[in-house]
């Protein structure tokens, strides 16, 4: 009888142990090299760091991202040279976006606000959204993206982060947000 009892302890503790390493969502804090920006994601994330035009600018666009329970988050951040135009350049990044997703432009007030955050720049282009767009497949897709911006030493930096999902991702896009700081 005691035998069977601790075998029964030692699956029920291994089972338990085992659902403990493998939650739907597992956060952690991320940071970019060379910016003092952090984020948090659900998943270990892939990274890369490429060169790209931002408002006819070349920046090195730096992307955290991963996918986690079906739906794709990510994290990107560049540095713009001093006198860039981060209005300006934030506004194209968010047509660009939204044109890849396959969102129908403009959107209406409910789906589009403002977006605040603790020691980002008051830009009226630092905004986040809801939508539903289109795969290239052909496949519905629901987006949240945010965009904005961040003084760092004598320039700015962008930040933008996304979630795409086959349902409405609001939740895990909320904690997204939250997780961003400078």
């Amino acid at each position: 009888m005691r035998k069977l009892s601790w075998t029964w302890v030692i699956k029920l503790s291994s089972c338990l142990f085992l659902s403990a390493c493998s939650p739907e969502h597992n956060w952690r804090e991320i940071g970019f090299e060379g910016a003092s920006l952090k984020a948090q994601l659900p998943c270990k994330p892939d990274r890369t760091t490429r060169s790209v035009p931002l408002g006819g600018v070349p920046v090195d666009l730096q992307v955290a991202g991963c996918e986690s329970a079906g739906a794709m988050l990510a994290v990107m951040t560049a540095p713009l040279p001093s006198g860039a135009d981060a209005q300006g350049i934030l506004l194209g990044w968010q047509q660009a976006t939204l044109r890849n997703a396959g969102v129908q432009v403009p959107l209406s007030a409910d789906q589009q606000q403002i977006w605040t955050r603790r020691g980002f720049l008051p830009l009226t282009s630092s905004v986040h959204i809801q939508a539903k767009g289109q795969r290239a497949d052909g496949q519905a897709v629901y987006v949240r993206a945010a965009w904005g911006a961040v003084a760092e030493g004598g320039h700015v930096r962008l930040v933008h982060a996304v979630v795409y999902d086959r349902h409405d991702p609001a939740e895990l896009a909320a904690n997204l947000w939250d997780g961003i700081h400078p």
